[in-house]
This record gives C-alpha cells, structure tokens and sequence, in this order.
C-alpha cells in the first residue's frame, strides 16, 4: 500500500513539475493575483468556464499541488506503522510539501523572483525525496541487490548531488540568467554520471543495470533538450516550430532533469540499502557463530593419584605380580 501511494504521489509530482515549467515559461505565474484564495473565489470552486490562458496554468498548477499534498498526507499515514526510517521520512514529506505549498503562495503575494528559486529547486528535492520513498517501501526482492563496495557508494551519492546542483543552477538560469554555473553543472554530471552507470553495470544488480541504461538515455535526450533550449533562447537562428517550439524545449528539459534526479536518487539509495543489508547480514551471521577457540568437551571425573596430585583422567592400574 505505502509504495503503490509513494509511485502515485511521484507521479502526481511528475505532472506538477510539468506545469509549473508552463507556468513560468509561458510568464502565467501571476495571472492568478490572489493567494490562497483565486480572484476571490475558493481555489476548489473557481469556475471551470474562467480557467482560459495563463489562469488555466497557473489554477491547474494550484490544484495539482492541492493533489499532491493529498496524496503526501496519505503516504504519510501509510509509513506512519513502519516507524524508524520510513516514519521520519514521512514526516519530512508532509513538512516539506506544506513549505513548497507557502513557497508558492508567497512568490505570488510579495513577488520576488528569488521565491521563485526556492519554490522551483524545493519542488526537486520532494520529487527526490519520493523517488528515495519510493525505493525503500518497494517490495523486498527488489530493494535487495547485491553488495556495492564503498567508493561506488559514494560516488552513486556524488551523482545524485550533483545533478540536483545542476537543477538549481538551472532556476538561477532561468530566473537570474547564471548560463555561467549551468554550464559547468552540466560538465560535472556529464562526467560523473556516465561513470556511475558503466561502474553500476558491472555489479550484476539487474535492477541497477536497468536503470542505469535508463539514465544515459534520459542523458542524452537533456543534452539534445539542452542544446535545443540554449539556441532558443541566446540565439538569433531560426527554430522550425517557433513560439510552441520555444516554450516545449524549456518544459521538456525541466522534466528530463527531474527525471535524471529520481534515478541517480534511485541508485544511489539502493548502493546505501545494499550495503547497509550486507552489514546486517554480516552481524547476524558473527553472532550466529560460536566464539572462536572455544570446544565442546564432555566433562570429565577427576581422580587422584597415588602421590596425591589431581589428574584429568585416570591411571591405569596393572595387577600386582
């Protein structure tokens, strides 16, 4: 139940991500004036008949999130008998969306552009912290991979944080117009993540296999989608699709990279995961065993001997001549 509710909250999220790059790419982020309330109205009762141009983004945008939230509070609920780690992650997912959810109502309210920074790379960290929720509560055939020795652990966890760097880079671009670090970001993942995967690939983990081919896929169509949203944006040439043309690339890109970011969090949680199994497996085993140098031995009777003295066993005695 808790991982059939975490895929269908990341996916819920998916879609928010989608239309909030319509917002901000299509500038409908401030069609909707008010906040929390939507040109006076309850947001669940704005009339359908109204949600026309920017206000359909911007509305849907508010409804979807209302989903999410939702669906958080469930999957929360969901992890809450679990205890330990599970619970505190739900926890952190319940805080988490309410921020995102204030985030985006102050942006609208005090409308400054650096709210809009927040809003965008805290949505990304949810989307990751569900794909890592997602990971743990699948079931344990699945969770359960083979051991994945230190170094690649860290690397698998260097990946991930990188690439969210390069997300947030990615709303400095759009929001501050810093092409400076997104370029470099972009360098960073292009050179870690490829290893990553090639490294992952050789372990034998199926699962790991599968989705590190996934993510150089996803890879190389961000680089295409990248390239594409660049030459849109900076550069006089002409792109055959014009305006529909100009506001996909940036949308695709965005969803691509949180794409990228569910994965490398993915792998990255399942290298820990395995590892923290082997640990665990390996203690019960130690515990399992006997102490070492320690034999089983039947007791044996003491006797003493003529002179006096104890003896482990006893003499043999010959008959008298």
């Amino acid at each position: 139940m808790a991982h059939r509710l975490a895929l269908a909250t990341l996916v819920a999220t998916c879609v928010l991500i989608l239309f909030g790059g319509l917002v901000t790419n299509t500038g409908a982020a401030l069609a909707v004036p008010d906040w929390p309330s939507t040109f006076g109205h309850s947001m669940f009762l704005f009339p359908w008949s109204r949600m026309v141009g920017g206000i359909f983004y911007e509305h849907s945008h508010r409804l979807i999130g209302a989903l999410v939230g939702l669906l958080t509070l469930g999957l929360a609920a969901a992890l809450w008998p679990r205890g330990g780690r599970l619970r505190r992650l739900g926890l952190l997912a319940v805080i988490v969306v309410l921020a995102q959810g204030l985030l985006g109502g102050l942006r609208v309210v005090l409308l400054h552009d650096t709210l809009a920074i927040f809003h965008g790379s805290l949505a990304q960290a949810f989307f990751a912290l569900l794909a890592a929720i997602a990971v743990l509560t699948a079931p344990r055939g699945v969770v359960a991979g083979p051991p994945v020795e230190r170094e690649l652990q860290g690397l698998t966890l260097l990946a991930a944080g990188l690439v969210y760097a390069q997300i947030v880079f990615g709303a400095l671009l759009t929001h501050a117009g810093r092409i400076d670090l997104h370029l470099a970001g972009a360098v960073a993942v292009f050179v870690v993540v490829p290893i990553v995967t090639a490294r992952l690939r050789r372990t034998g983990d199926a699962v790991a296999v599968l989705v590190s081919r996934l993510l150089i896929v996803l890879l190389g169509i961000q680089l295409l989608l990248g390239i594409g949203s660049f030459l849109a944006r900076f550069s006089p040439l002409w792109i055959p699709g014009e305006q529909l043309t100009v506001l996909v690339l940036p949308v695709a890109h965005r969803l691509v990279g949180s794409l990228i970011l569910a994965a490398t969090v993915a792998l990255a949680v399942r290298a820990v995961t395995a590892a923290e199994q082997e640990k665990g497996s390996r203690s019960e085993t130690d515990r399992a065993l006997p102490i070492h140098g320690t034999v089983d031995r039947a007791p044996r009777s003491r006797v003493v001997s003529l002179s006096g003295h104890p003896r482990s066993e006893p003499i043999s005695r010959t008959p008298l001549q």
